[in-house]
């Protein structure tokens, strides 16, 4: 009997945009990947969808509503296969973004992204993000 493939855990990331520039977070852990910035986001829970998980974590990250849009660029594999990540387009609804989880967060435009360390796996998205600001 052959061994199963694990499949990637999925996880989302929030592209959320203000006028011309987007939100970025550094990581505060794990030690590793803390100081690289990322979109806000997180796993996507059994049972829950994409935009409903990438809801959730932005109240619990940031502290904020939003609204989910469209894909930002393709699906983008991260943690060495362990994840297959999906960056949505989003827009503040409500609430103002508070570093809850992260080191630090910063509004960045489109000439501004590559100020920041990005984890490998949201470098990719990097290109058509551009193209959105």
């Amino acid at each position: 009997m052959e061994p199963r493939a694990i499949e990637p855990r999925v996880v989302v990331g929030a592209a959320i945009l203000e006028g011309e520039k987007v939100l970025a977070a550094a990581r505060s852990y794990p030690p590793e990947l803390a100081g690289l910035w990322e979109f806000p986001g997180g796993k996507v829970e059994p049972g829950e969808t994409e935009t409903d998980a990438l809801r959730r974590e932005c109240r619990e990250e940031l502290g904020v509503e939003i609204s989910v849009g469209e894909r930002v660029g393709d699906d983008l594999m991260a943690g060495g296969g362990r994840f297959l990540l999906r960056v949505y387009r989003a827009s503040l609804r409500g609430g103002e973004p508070e570093a809850l989880e992260h080191a630090r967060l910063r509004w960045l435009a489109a000439d501004e992204l590559d100020d920041v360390p990005w984890l490998p796996g949201n470098r990719p998205v990097l290109q058509a993000l551009r193209e959105l600001l």
